[in-house]
């Protein structure tokens, strides 16, 4: 499919991360193509889906009411992935040390995306670690461990 829609890097025979939306007659109607170690925008991709598809715009309804909702502060704000491997390590960490933290999704919340983006200098740099006002962005055991004086 990589070599059919043209993002196969022909150097090493490994696609790039594309993102086609194709309608429901088969037409496409956007492409997004970016380096592997980039993170798809997704209340572009959002807008996107709603131009195909406007019946289905209550998703995007629904995500702008997540958005408005406020971050959490206080304690140990962990904000990450369901898939993220180093997010895994950093819940793990912490449960092992009984350490009580409220886990913000940025998959599923706009704000929480822009505001580590804003931490990380425009990258949705995950887990990013909030402890009582001290911004760690990515997972550092040693950092986490001396914030935390454990």
């Amino acid at each position: 499919m990589s070599e059919k829609y043209g993002v196969l890097q022909q150097e090493d025979g490994v696609p790039e991360r594309a993102i086609f939306i194709i309608d429901r007659e088969g037409i496409i109607r956007y492409i997004d193509i970016h380096e592997m170690t980039e993170q798809p925008d997704n209340d572009v991709l959002f807008a996107e889906l709603a131009k195909v598809e406007p019946a289905r715009y209550a998703i995007m309804t629904a995500r702008q009411k997540l958005e408005e909702e406020e971050l959490p502060t206080g304690g140990v704000v962990l904000y990450c992935t369901r898939w993220c491997p180093s997010c895994h390590k950093a819940r793990k960490w912490l449960a092992e040390r009984e350490i009580d933290y409220v886990e913000v999704n940025v998959g599923t919340s706009g704000k929480a995306a822009e505001q580590i983006k804003k931490w990380a200098g425009g990258n949705r740099t995950t887990p990013t670690l909030d402890i009582e006002g001290t911004i760690i962005v990515g997972w550092d055991e040693d950092k986490v461990a001396e914030v935390l004086g454990i």
